[in-house]
């Protein structure tokens, strides 16, 4: 026995239970509007059963819309949370000339209407209320607007959250009227705000799991690294462990290093985690003035002391009670002033130039060297009272060419810094320029490293950053290749190979792509790559 009930048609029957809505359909030979909105709905729930992302609801829904009741445009847009704006999530039956975005712009005021009164709304005639607003004539011309078109938007409603709009545009079917429309939108507009909060929530929650693993990652990958320093290799986290030491203390620190590698990044570190981070951090370079000089800088001196002496004048020790004295290039002082600093680190005093009054100061020293102190203490120009006092927790610095790892990292932060700089979007750098970068000796270090980067962001102009772009002397793997130059031909075949991986790294080793972008035909593509013996493998 079939439970039914009579539609609209009174010679179409809709079963319950039983025959299929197509045997239906073709028992009765009418096209009855309530069996192929069941059947449309039925359709719509099977897909859910599939899948609940978006995409693989809202696209097959619009598209049956469009090919059953006549619908020329659709939309499905989602509403921003956080921003409260709507965005384009699906839009069919737009002419190629016209994007999504100056179609929206037509309809975007009904759908605010729509989440602002959480209820459907009728354009009857969306051709005569477009050319009565501001809406540029261009965009109305390009959407080809017919009279009696009509625009129907739906509540995307999940519980009472409005989460997107659902909006369709036909023409006007007397037979049917809006009011059909709109019953059968109000349905499928539920459907697919269940498939929209799914997929809303499984966003958030990826989000938040990639924002956790992140941060992980960063904190793993960080360590105890200071903030203005970069570098994963193991000799730079002992170094960042040596400053974690160190730095609660009041101990004299001696930072080791070639020059360039950034000892005064690790003074002002152990200054900056230590209690007296709050306190001046004062900066002297041992070496940047004569002899006859240093003493004044550094202890300060009276009026009238020596020609030129016109006031009275504070020292480095003086403007750093209470906080550090970082000594660069210690090694570069003369005797009579490693005397005199001597003092002030067994005494904490010192005297002014032209003053017998001796002074006191509270001040934490850090000192720097490039320079071998042992051999100097051999030879008599350095003291080795002086040495053992500042040698109390000595920090080694590794250079450049001891940890590779850390190049690209120091790189990319470097193009950052001066894309910014000069305002062009950071370029990436090219296979053959990394290349290039790692095989090279850095005897200069970091310090020559950040020059070669600000000049070839400058060059590259936004671009990638290729191999041409980087300093002549990065050509020279060691000092004995010094001699030894390359042949124009073998320029010639390194660039051709570096502009052959960029395009095959850009087109995802599509060699068609490649070819045209390089204005060359796939066979010679091929041969070229064959030539180089490029793996196509890596850049896919």
């Amino acid at each position: 026995m079939i439970d039914s009930k009579q539609c609209q048609n009174k010679d179409c029957t809709i079963a319950r239970e039983g025959p299929s809505l197509e045997m239906l359909n073709r028992s009765t030979g009418i096209n009855c509007r309530s069996v192929q909105e069941l059947g449309l709905l039925f359709a719509v729930s099977r897909s859910l059963e599939n899948s609940f992302d978006l995409t693989d609801v809202a696209r097959p829904v619009l598209r049956r819309l469009q090919d059953w009741m006549g619908l020329e445009r659709g939309t499905v847009a989602i509403l921003n949370r956080d921003t409260g704006g709507l965005l384009v999530s699906e839009a069919i039956g737009l002419p190629r000339d016209l994007a999504a975005n100056e179609y929206f712009k037509l309809i975007e005021p009904h759908l605010e209407h729509v989440v602002r009164k959480k209820d459907a709304i009728i354009v009857h005639d969306l051709d005569r209320w477009s050319r009565e607003s501001d809406i540029p004539s261009e965009t109305i011309e390009k959407l080809q607007l017919r009279p009696q078109t009509g625009l129907i938007c739906i509540p995307l409603k999940f519980a009472d959250e409005i989460i997107g709009t659902l909006s369709i545009e036909r023409r006007r079917n007397p037979q049917t009227g809006w009011e059909a429309d709109l019953r059968l939108l109000s349905m499928l507009a539920s459907i697919i705000a269940q498939a929209t909060k799914v997929r809303q929530e499984a966003a958030e929650q990826i989000q938040s799991l990639r924002e956790e693993n992140d941060r992980l990652h960063q904190k793993i990958g960080s360590g105890n690294r200071p903030q203005d320093m970069i570098g994963s290799a193991s000799s730079m986290r002992a170094v960042y462990l040596q400053i974690d030491q160190v730095a609660p203390s009041l101990t004299t620190t001696l930072i080791r290093g070639e020059s360039g590698t950034g000892k005064e990044l690790v003074a002002k570190a152990v200054h900056e985690r230590s209690k007296r981070a709050s306190k001046p951090f004062v900066k002297f370079n041992c070496a940047a003035l004569p002899d006859s000089i240093i003493e004044s800088e550094l202890f300060g001196h009276e009026k009238g002391a020596f020609t030129g002496a016109l006031a009275t004048r504070k020292g480095r020790f003086e403007m750093a009670h209470g906080g550090t004295i970082f000594l660069d290039e210690i090694g570069d002082i003369s005797i009579a002033t490693q005397v005199k600093l001597l003092r002030v680190l067994q005494e904490k005093e010192f005297e002014r130039v032209g003053s017998q009054e001796p002074r006191r100061a509270d001040v934490r020293v850090i000192a720097a060297t490039s320079r071998d102190l042992e051999t100097m203490m051999a030879e008599g120009t350095f003291r080795e009272d002086l040495y053992y006092r500042l040698n109390v927790f000595p920090i080694y610095v590794p250079p450049l060419r001891e940890r590779k790892c850390d190049i690209l990292l120091l790189c990319d932060f470097f193009v950052e810094k001066y894309a910014d700089r000069i305002g062009v979007k950071a370029p990436r750098i090219s296979s053959a320029a990394i290349d290039l970068l790692a095989s090279y000796h850095w005897p200069g270090n970091v310090r020559e490293l950040e020059n070669c980067m600000e000049r070839a962001v400058i060059i590259a102009k936004g671009e990638s950053i290729k191999a041409h772009h980087l300093p002549p002397t990065l050509q020279k793997k060691s000092p004995r290749e010094g001699a030894v130059s390359d042949t124009l031909e073998d320029a010639l075949e390194s660039l051709e190979r570096e502009m052959l991986v960029d395009a095959l790294k850009e087109t995802g080793s599509n060699m068609a792509e490649a070819a045209r972008r390089l204005g060359m035909t796939e066979r010679k593509m091929g041969l070229r790559v064959k030539k180089y013996g490029i793996d196509r493998e890596r850049y896919k």
